[in-house]
């Protein structure tokens, strides 16, 4: 056997032999990079920081702007500012979205290291970009969702133009139990509890919708890859450190990282696979999975180690930000 078939053979062994050569596979960004528009509500936990983290450092996202959700949303925008003027990527669009009710707001201090000034609404922003590349956009949603409900109420046929919706809501079969590591019944999940009209006008919508649920997106980010992570060194991760301490206070403790699931099932949907499910949102938060047509599709298991050894790879990449 020649000496170049001999590499071949050897290549494709290893490919088959180990699961990460598969996984980088996998990986390989596409030619032309998929649309994405971020609608967050970081500043509370910290999960959306390490979500954003992600979108900027997956080259199959190209990621056309970032609208603020739930609360004080222009302090929420300037947080993204300073985040993203620290990183050299002051080109993405920073939206200020539905304001409400101010709310506790671990990382505010933070945010107000930023200059102040108003911000261009999101929901405008939204529909504005569905209507310049229709059928195109991905939405990624890891907030709750009163400018997803607006945009609908105002422009339904152009909301409806959306490529699909992949969402970080709701509890189908398995609640909140991070800290008990014993799975707890269904409960209202928290993005859909702030707003339950807005996930009912979403799932009614007609735009395909991936949901990550509790179900798959309780992943706990243990030591020492949180201390490898928040020590790398880089603009990024230096953001990333700043805005844990505060969330986290003067104690160490696991973040829990149900947002960057779902960015992740926007590339990788190998790491969340999603099964057809028809779930109904009640006014009390619960999302119930009932008979019928389906009109979502969703990931009930994770393949956690896979997530997660994506995600400090990705984040720790070595590059020039």
């Amino acid at each position: 056997m020649k000496k170049s078939a001999c590499a071949v053979a050897f290549a494709v062994l290893l490919l088959l032999a180990a699961p990460q050569f598969r996984s980088q596979a996998l990986a390989v960004p596409p030619a032309t990079p998929q649309l994405v528009i971020l609608d967050t509500d970081i500043g509370d936990d910290i999960d959306d920081a390490f979500a954003l983290a992600l979108i900027l450092r997956s080259p199959e996202l190209h990621l056309l702007g970032i609208q603020t959700a739930f609360g004080d949303t222009e302090l929420r925008a300037r947080l993204v500012d300073r985040y993203l003027a620290a990183i050299g990527r002051t080109d993405i669009p920073v939206l200020a979205g539905v304001p409400g009710k101010p709310t506790h707001f671990t990382q505010a201090a933070y945010a107000r290291h930023s200059p102040e000034h108003k911000h261009a609404g999101a929901v405008q922003f939204l529909l504005s970009q569905i209507r310049q590349h229709p059928g195109q956009i991905t939405l990624i949603a890891i907030g709750p969702l009163p400018n997803i409900q607006a945009a609908i109420a105002q422009d339904p046929a152009t909301f409806r133009q959306l490529k699909r919706v992949v969402l970080m809501g709701g509890s189908v079969y398995r609640g909140y139990d991070t800290t008990t590591n014993n799975h707890t019944p269904p409960a209202p999940e928290w993005n859909i509890l702030c707003d339950p009209a807005g996930a009912q006008a979403l799932f009614a919508s007609g735009v395909p919708i991936y949901v990550m649920p509790l179900d798959s997106t309780q992943v706990r980010l243990d030591l020492p890859a949180l201390g490898q992570i928040l020590a790398h060194g880089s603009p990024l991760t230096d953001q990333l450190a700043l805005l844990y301490h505060q969330w986290a206070g003067s104690a160490w403790r696991p973040p829990t990282l149900f947002d960057p699931v779902a960015v992740t099932y926007s590339f990788r949907p190998d790491l969340c696979p999603a099964s057809p499910l028809h779930l109904q949102v009640d006014a009390k938060g619960f999302t119930r999975p009932i008979p019928g047509q389906h009109n979502a599709e969703v990931c009930l298991h994770s393949d956690e180690k896979g997530f997660l050894d994506l995600l400090a790879a990705r984040i720790t990449q070595d590059t020039s930000q």
